[in-house]
């Protein structure tokens, strides 16, 4: 334990880091020597992209975590994570390359190979990042489940190394993928812990989910902040991930960028959770989101809805059905924004609504207010309870 406390620091972030970026790097030049690749399409040049975007999200926010917080796990498993990730996606590139381009004569194929895997850690490593959020502080009794649960990956790992040999006396040890054959139908005792760790990560990540919701329940001031990033970046995570799965028959586009969305802003919320950064915006984000969400919706609906009925009930021309439509959305924009940002406010940012309402009370009063001392004396009482700051005081000039 004392020689990995010497090895966190911020030197050895930045190099962990730095190797992470150079593994999701080489994914490129690796796909581009394919001898079977063929010109990208738009759509696969966005998967790329969207990808990359994910992997550095992953990288930067773990090397960024880990210097600044050298001590907090949290940083050193983002940045394992992100390892395990882009490593898991440059060697079925390069095995694929050597085994089915060059028959096995490249450099490190047979290393490829056994890395092939490694991937499987990065989404197995996923419900730690959930539970041990935002300092790794659990009680006894969620450690002796940690430990089974790596205890579990750890006999996962040693049966895909078992695999991964096993794969290298064939001639192709990897698919069309890269991948491991024998990881598409274990069987035998792997098998069984494959199954079982594939259940076991899910039923982990969502009893993860339930004790983060508990103890937001029980959190107050800044712990609590931090539990509603990660409940924003979950939430993001928890809408998009299962759209771009069952959706099947959206375009390769839509799924392409849901998914990275998905998994990258969970790391994104947990970043600005563990460094207090900007930490209280929490409530304006999650309330203009809502807000202008809304109210696309609704502006689209009522656009469609009256383009229908100008060209389809009161027969008007294509052009002016679309004019009128127009017209009538940009005129509803800024009343509906209002309305809506009132009642979003009221349930997710009530610091905000509550200043609001405070001010607008404390104009009502000035109306039939006379004398200055009331006014003073309103007027310390409505900036105390609307702004909160740690001292105020009013000097007026005779």
């Amino acid at each position: 334990m004392a020689a990995l406390s010497r090895l966190a620091t911020p030197r050895t972030a930045t190099a962990a880091g730095l190797l992470s970026l150079l593994f999701l790097v080489a994914v490129v030049p690796l796909q581009i020597a394919d001898p079977g690749a063929s010109l990208p399409t738009g759509s696969a040049v966005i998967e790329v992209v969207t990808w990359f975007i994910f992997g550095v999200t992953f990288t930067a926010v773990g090397t960024i975590v880990a210097r600044h917080q050298p001590r907090n796990p949290m940083g050193w498993l983002l940045l394992a994570m992100a390892l395990a990730i882009n490593v898991g996606s440059v060697t079925p590139a390069y095995a694929w390359l050597d085994y089915h381009g060059h028959h096995g004569h490249l450099p490190l194929g047979p290393l490829a190979v056994l890395l092939s895997g490694a991937w499987v850690f990065g989404f197995i490593a996923l419900p730690l990042l959930i539970l041990l959020f935002p300092d790794a502080q659990i009680g006894r009794r969620w450690r002796l489940v940690v430990r089974a649960y790596l205890i579990l990956a750890a006999v996962t790992g040693a049966g895909m190394l078992e695999v991964a040999v096993h794969d290298l006396s064939l001639r192709l040890p990897v698919d069309a993928d890269g991948n491991l054959i024998g990881l598409s139908n274990p069987t035998g005792w792997f098998g069984v812990v494959w199954k079982l760790a594939f259940i076991s990560c899910i039923l982990f990540a969502l009893v993860a989910a339930g004790y983060q919701i508990r103890e937001f329940r029980r959190a107050r001031g800044v712990r609590r902040q931090q539990l509603k990033w990660l409940s924003v970046g979950a939430g993001v995570c928890s809408v998009c991930m299962p759209v771009a799965i069952l959706w099947s028959s959206a375009p390769g586009v839509v799924n392409a960028v849901l998914f990275p969305i998905a998994l990258s802003a969970l790391p994104l919320a947990m970043g600005v959770g563990i460094l207090r950064y900007r930490l209280y915006d929490i409530d304006r984000l999650v309330s203009r989101t809502l807000s202008y969400a809304l109210l696309t919706a609704l502006l689209v609906g009522t656009f469609v809805g009256l383009v229908a009925l100008t060209t389809n009930t009161l027969a008007l021309s294509g052009r002016v059905g679309v004019a009128a439509s127009t017209l009538v959305a940009a005129a509803l924009f800024s009343p509906l924004r209002i309305r809506l940002q009132r009642v979003v406010d009221r349930r997710f940012n009530r610091a905000h609504y509550d200043a609001e309402a405070t001010v607008a009370a404390f104009n009502a009063r000035l109306r039939d207010a006379v004398e200055i001392d009331a006014i003073r004396t309103d007027l310390l009482d409505a900036v105390t309870r609307a702004v909160q700051p740690t001292h105020a005081s009013v000097w007026i000039k005779p």
